[in-house]
């Protein structure tokens, strides 16, 4: 029988006008630190976080549980003190200097088979890196971090991937933080890109929670649910 997929949650941060970031080199904070501290409980309750290799490349985020308070409650529960930190990568050119792979417990690198191998001598050791035929299936994804028993996966991005997920059909909860801001520029990553989404552009999804945090405002979404 083959192991179940993890629950899946895609959380972000975006603007009123749907972007991730702006343009500069430097990042645009879009949350408040209450809202950041709602996101570090998300994680500490996870079994595993993903991000993106483009979002490793312009972010070069750490992704780690940042309460010691809540890190002290995942190992007297038996789990490691973080996450597994994940990220998929089809090029396989991440380089060794992140700070993802310094920082945390274990890492866990998907990329396609053929850029296995050079991924893995580029790491030495800093992450298990897993090759997945010819691209990297999100599908093929769920089903290792299942069969790793992973059971609740925190997508945290780029946009690319937040896309891929929602237009497969494989996210279970979507948390997006709409901060008070608006980027318009052209250029700046969004939270999600054109793709054939399931339903199509009439489709409604339902809506679980609304509420405020600060100054921005907190919308859980069932993705894979329709409203009434």
């Amino acid at each position: 029988m083959a192991a179940r997929r993890p629950y899946v949650l895609l959380s972000a941060a975006m603007s009123v006008d749907g972007f991730l970031d702006d343009a500069s080199p430097d990042r645009l904070l879009l949350s408040n630190p209450a809202d950041f501290d709602r996101v570090d409980e998300l994680r500490a309750g996870c079994d595993a976080i993903l991000v993106g290799g483009n979002t490793l490349r312009r972010d070069n985020p750490r992704l780690l549980v940042n309460s010691a308070t809540r890190r002290a409650a995942r190992t007297a529960a038996g789990k490691p003190e973080y996450p597994l930190k994940v990220t998929l990568t089809a090029s396989g050119t991440l380089g060794a200097d992140l700070v993802f792979w310094h920082t945390g417990g274990a890492k866990l690198a998907y990329t396609a088979q053929a850029a296995a191998a050079g991924l893995r001598s580029e790491l030495a050791g800093l992450a298990e890196v897993v090759g997945l035929g010819t691209e990297v299936d999100l599908g093929a994804v769920l089903d290792d971090l299942g069969a790793r028993g992973i059971g609740r996966l925190m997508v945290e991005g780029g946009g690319s991937v937040h896309t891929q997920f929602l237009a497969q059909g494989l996210a279970d909860e979507l948390q997006l933080a709409v901060a008070p801001l608006l980027v318009g520029q052209p250029d700046a990553p969004r939270f999600a890109g054109p793709a054939a989404y399931p339903g199509g552009p009439t489709r409604r999804m339902r809506l679980i929670e609304a509420r405020t945090v600060g100054d921005v405002v907190l919308l859980r979404y069932a993705p894979k649910e329709t409203s009434p």
